[in-house]
């Protein structure tokens, strides 16, 4: 692709592709082989989730756009530009905040925004211009969305339930679970649809590119097309429970599974695009940007701008290596309180819980029980530091293990300060939880975003960078009120910090 813009180019004019292209290119080899891990754990997640399968030819789909483009690149002239370094400025410090607070798609963003600063730095304002499109289409090699997972789980139980309802079957709701004459069902995170969504998101802004020119038309057309994938994929969870009421299960899981793996998402887009076809206003052949409004002379040294790049990308981890020395040391391992009211309890559970906090240096848990018969459990996890792997908030930890027996269902009421869910496990036990965190000497909080704020700033600045989790849970069963027996536990043991600064030794 290189060699064809430059095979149009007067020899004078040839030079200065070639010397910026090997600029871009000295400057992108060393931004991916210095944040390698990074490069290397999104292309994984690409691989192995299937949610972001479609990751995967993103690279490609680039290359086509900037393909498309080349008409028009070969009548530019690349020029450094020194205010596109405030570009790849902005993306090392995303970096530095993300491996900082420990949150992989903010690094993997800024990677992305580092090598488009790069571009915009080597090739210029004209150029980038050109290629507005493919550098912003780059945001889609980023895995993001996992947010929407658990609110389009209980999107698409209520969907399955009213269409239930309309067709007269008796079920019952409760979280992300239905319950009919003729089964158990989950709406899983594989059930929920965040795939077709995240995916048909990166489809449909492409088509809103290729085939539209006016804004109207494209918000109309992305509308739709998300709209139409949340219903569609209600549906299909409707049509397996229906199945399974009609036949059994296991016809139901043969039916879902052929639906939900290789004709859904196809009939979606089949639907969309047929729909919006008639209303395309791009035509064939239309050019993507006209070069002489863009034409641009004068720059600054390719040089000078490739090592002030340079310097740029080494210095955000060079900082954030000089600002994360070590702190002080835990104590042993948490000692469970003694709580007036309440006395330690052997007794079993209905099925066996314990939190998942990978990394951990010490996870202790206590049960305890009350005089009017009420029963909690008590966990606290504490970390020295945080590191990528073993972290207060992130994928897998806390109350449910993903591994483990226990799912996710539905949040559940908390205190401001906490944050509550019900987990549902096998035998259709249900358990309440309340987890509270704490990062240094911070207040308690149950955001997972306040968690990786309070963690980057401990590490930026040189705070303390211990950290604690403290979870408090009860069944739920027959005249028994898990949040009841919580929010006793809570009154008499006072305020979590307390239990937080003993555990951590910050007092």
């Amino acid at each position: 692709m290189i060699e064809r813009i430059l095979s149009m180019k007067p020899e004078g004019e040839l030079v200065g592709w070639r010397g910026h292209l090997t600029a871009l290119g000295i400057i992108a080899f060393t931004i991916l082989a210095l944040f390698h891990r990074d490069a290397l754990g999104m292309m994984a997640i690409w691989w192995n989730a299937s949610t972001y399968g479609h990751c995967l030819f993103v690279p490609i789909i680039i290359a086509w756009l900037v393909q498309q483009r080349l008409p028009g690149l070969r009548k530019l002239e690349p020029t450094a530009w020194m205010p596109g370094l405030l570009w790849l400025v902005l993306g090392a410090f995303a970096w530095m905040l993300g491996a900082a607070a420990g949150v992989a798609v903010v690094r993997h963003g800024a990677l992305i925004l580092m090598l488009q600063g790069s571009v915009i730095a080597l090739l210029g304002p004209a150029v980038t211009r050109a290629l507005l499109f493919p550098l912003f289409y780059a945001f889609f090699m980023v895995p993001f969305g996992e947010e929407i997972v658990a609110p389009l789980q209980l999107v698409t139980a209520h969907i399955s339930m009213a269409l239930l309802h309309l067709t007269g079957i008796p079920a019952q709701m409760q979280g992300i679970f239905i319950t009919t004459p003729g089964g158990y069902f989950e709406v899983a995170e594989a059930c929920s649809g965040a795939k077709f969504v995240i995916a048909m998101t990166a489809y449909g802004v492409l088509v809103c590119n290729v085939c539209f020119t006016r804004w109207k038309r494209r918000i109309a057309f992305m509308t739709g097309a998300l709209s139409l994938s949340i219903l569609a994929n209600g549906v299909r969870a409707f049509a397996t429970i229906f199945v399974a009421e009609m036949t059994t299960i296991n016809a139901a899981a043969g039916f879902d599974h052929v639906v939900y793996g290789w004709l859904f998402f196809a009939v979606i887009m089949i639907v969309v695009m047929a729909t919006a076809w008639p209303f395309f206003d791009r035509k064939p052949g239309d050019p993507w940007f006209d070069p002489d409004r863009l034409r641009q002379r004068g720059g600054s040294a390719t040089g000078a701008m490739a090592g002030g790049a340079l310097a740029i990308i080494v210095a955000a981890p060079l900082w954030l290596a000089a600002s994360t020395a070590a702190g002080p040391a835990l104590p042993a391992a948490p000692a469970m309180p003694d709580v007036k009211g309440w006395v330690r309890s052997d007794e079993n559970p209905l099925h066996p819980w314990r939190p998942r906090f990978d990394g951990a240096d010490y996870l202790s848990m206590a049960r305890y029980r009350n005089a009017a018969g009420q029963v909690v459990d008590l966990a606290v996890a504490t970390f020295d530091r945080q590191d990528e792997g073993r972290e207060l908030v992130g994928f897998a930890q806390g109350a449910a293990d993903p591994d483990g027996d226990w799912t996710w269902a539905q949040p559940a009421p908390a205190p401001s300060e906490g944050r509550g869910e019900q987990i549902t496990g096998p035998g259709r036990v249900v358990r309440h939880v309340v987890s509270f965190y704490i990062v240094g000497t911070g207040r308690p909080t149950g955001s997972g975003h306040l968690v990786k704020l309070e963690t980057m700033k401990a590490r930026l600045l040189r705070g303390d960078q211990r950290a604690a989790a403290i979870l408090v849970s009860a069944e739920e069963g027959e005249g028994r009120s898990s949040d009841a027996a919580i929010g006793a536990f809570l009154r008499d043991l006072g305020d979590v910090k307390d239990l937080a600064d003993r555990s951590l030794g910050t007092r």
